[in-house]
């Protein structure tokens, strides 16, 4: 689940604000006065937004913004002159004061999608393997054409094929293959 921090420079609109997304359907981890509270508990987070005003009590946005890990995205609460006199960073999303209800759970609910959607390609991505792990691969694929007739291919499915059964990565089933085999 896309965890959001609420941060706002006065504690009750951060509450207010909270229960607001809550009451929506939105899972607030937190709502923070400071920029410092925000990052403090973005470190203990994976990705997620945060909704925040254009200043807190330590920061403004652009520094949080360079300080939060990459994998956070930023929902910009500021008034319609500071994002119409171009004051605001072109990869932050916008929502003009004052802000209305449905506006801010449709914009939190696009922003979380993306973020669920960005997270689902980069655990369907295969992870890379470095040069070791790749002659290990290729040097049980070659005793197996070798000593049972198989191409490439075979070999290679027959990896895969024990690599899920036994639950082990392709890797670790090579290394099972050239101890049984040599």
């Amino acid at each position: 689940m896309t965890s959001v921090i609420v941060a706002l420079p006065k504690i009750e609109d951060a509450k207010n604000m909270k229960n607001v997304l809550v009451r929506n359907g939105i899972s607030v981890v937190g709502a923070c006065t400071t920029g410092a509270q925000v990052l403090a508990l973005a470190d203990s987070l994976n990705d997620g937004i945060v909704i925040c005003g254009y200043k807190m009590a330590d920061m403004m946005y652009t520094q949080l913004q360079e300080y939060l890990p990459s994998s956070f995205e930023i929902l910009l609460l500021a008034s319609k002159q500071v994002i119409g006199a171009g004051m605001v960073e072109s990869d932050v999303m916008c929502l003009a004061m004052p802000v209305k209800i449905h506006e801010l759970i449709h914009m939190a609910d696009r922003m979380i999608q993306a973020i669920e959607l960005k997270r689902r390609r980069r655990k369907a991505k295969p992870r890379e393997r470095n040069a070791k792990e790749a002659d290990l691969i290729k040097e049980a694929k070659e005793v197996l054409m070798k000593c049972n007739h198989m191409t490439e291919e075979e070999a290679h499915r027959y990896i895969q094929k024990c690599s899920m059964d036994s639950g082990t990565n392709m890797v670790e089933t090579a290394q099972m293959v050239l101890q049984m085999m040599k």
